[in-house]
């Protein structure tokens, strides 16, 4: 098996650059493996993010009739307010969920190529695998396809499962344990923001936070980024999620539970 390189160990800030058999140990309870997607399953110097970005601006000029400063200024405003752009569309001007949605996720995904060694991570961690996402279900779709992970997952959990209450919100959270009869005591979370593994944390999830990979390129507003300190909430930071997933996995294959099937999407 590869041996991962990317475990950050609890008490530090920073990537470490080689593995902790401890990561392996505080991961031995858990059953469900749960991943946001964008900017956690794919990286954050990734261009997907902005291309949707742009998108909603783009729509909120058409629909509104405001210019692009006008109309970027209010999308920052509703994000940081609601949590989402459309949770404040919604409230504020009667916007339909699935025509946003439609819009905003019709992007080219062309520069996303199949990721091998995640696609392998994944197939041999034993226990279910989830998506949980502010996104809608067909962008989490096509974006897993894209990444060569499409058969690995048993389900998505998007923002209309939500009743469009995005994440962080703890209702969020409780709608998706009771959908999918996940125990957050023997369930951990993936996540690039850290304010969305508060609730989980506090509900016992074990809580690993995805950062960008030195040097890169990252997108996100500067709000959304990590600071130095790990914050109390978050079990374990790295930059590699596929090393640290490979890195949960016994090296000798002696210790591996037998990977669950995926049921389909």
């Amino acid at each position: 098996m590869t041996k991962a390189r990317s475990f950050l160990p609890e008490n530090s800030p920073r990537r470490a650059e080689t593995g902790d058999a401890g990561a392996r140990d505080s991961f031995a309870h858990v059953e469900t493996f749960v991943f946001d997607l964008d900017n956690t399953l794919y990286p954050s110097d990734c261009d997907l993010w902005p291309k949707i970005d742009a998108r909603i601006t783009l729509f909120m000029m058409h629909r509104l009739g405001l210019d692009g400063l006008s109309s970027r200024a209010l999308q920052k405003h509703y994000y940081h307010a609601y949590g989402t752009t459309l949770r404040g569309l919604m409230q504020d001007h009667d916007v339909g969920a699935e025509e946003f949605l439609a819009f905003v996720h019709d992007i080219d995904r062309s520069t996303l190529l199949p990721n091998l060694l995640l696609a392998e991570a994944l197939t041999h961690l034993p226990g279910r695998k989830l998506i949980l996402t502010n996104g809608s279900r067909d962008h989490a779709l096509q974006t897993a396809k894209a990444l060569g992970l499409e058969a690995l997952f048993e389900a998505v959990f998007d923002i209309a499962d939500a009743d469009f209450v995005p994440k962080p919100h703890a209702a969020t959270y409780e709608r998706f344990f009771d959908k999918h009869q996940v125990d957050p005591l023997r369930s951990a979370l993936f996540e690039d923001l850290s304010k969305n593994l508060i609730v989980p944390h506090q509900r016992g999830m074990k809580t690993v936070l995805v950062v960008p990979k030195p040097g890169k390129i990252d997108h996100r507003d500067a709000i959304e980024k990590a600071g130095p300190e790990r914050p109390p909430h978050v079990d374990f930071i790295t930059s590699d999620l596929e090393n640290f997933l490979l890195d949960l996995l016994a090296e000798d294959g002696t210790d591996e539970k037998e990977a669950t099937p995926p049921q389909s999407f």
